[in-house]
């Protein structure tokens, strides 16, 4: 049986300004997750009502509209759209039974962006993000 690989790891090498990049890019997709659970547990807790994946989705689009969020648009919007649909599993997998409630984020945990095929692209040792202005170097960590 031949495996194929559906996700990929690697290590990148950011200099100062692609570092400054991706940590917008962290704190955008956490911001996101934050503001996206506090909405779905008031909604919650208020009414009794389940927030699906298209009212968060409706809900970021809006933040982005507003002067106080406008750069949320500033990041790739696929690292973000990411986050409200590991949010939607996580909620779906605490309903199940299978999972603890879904806890906030901090700047001190764990740091990442998922980024979907199309917002990537993996050659010659670089790796090209979505709204990054320069390629990365990188290197394979199975």
């Amino acid at each position: 049986m031949i495996g194929m690989r559906t996700a990929y790891k690697c290590r990148a090498y950011p200099d100062s300004d692609q570092a400054a990049q991706l940590g917008r890019t962290f704190g955008c997709v956490r911001l996101v997750w934050n503001k996206t659970l506090d909405q779905r547990h008031r909604a919650y807790h208020a009414h009794g009502t389940k927030t699906s994946y298209t009212e968060t989705d409706a809900a970021l689009s809006e933040w982005k509209r507003t002067s106080e969020l406008a750069f949320l648009s500033e990041v790739s919007s696929v690292p973000l759209q990411q986050t409200l649909r590991h949010q939607h599993t996580a909620f779906a997998n605490f309903f199940a039974g299978r999972a603890k409630y879904p806890s906030f984020k901090n700047r001190n945990g764990k740091q990442s962006a998922h980024y979907t095929r199309s917002a990537f692209r993996m050659r010659g040792g670089t790796l090209t993000l979505a709204k990054q202005s320069t390629p990365l170097e990188f290197v394979w960590s199975w």
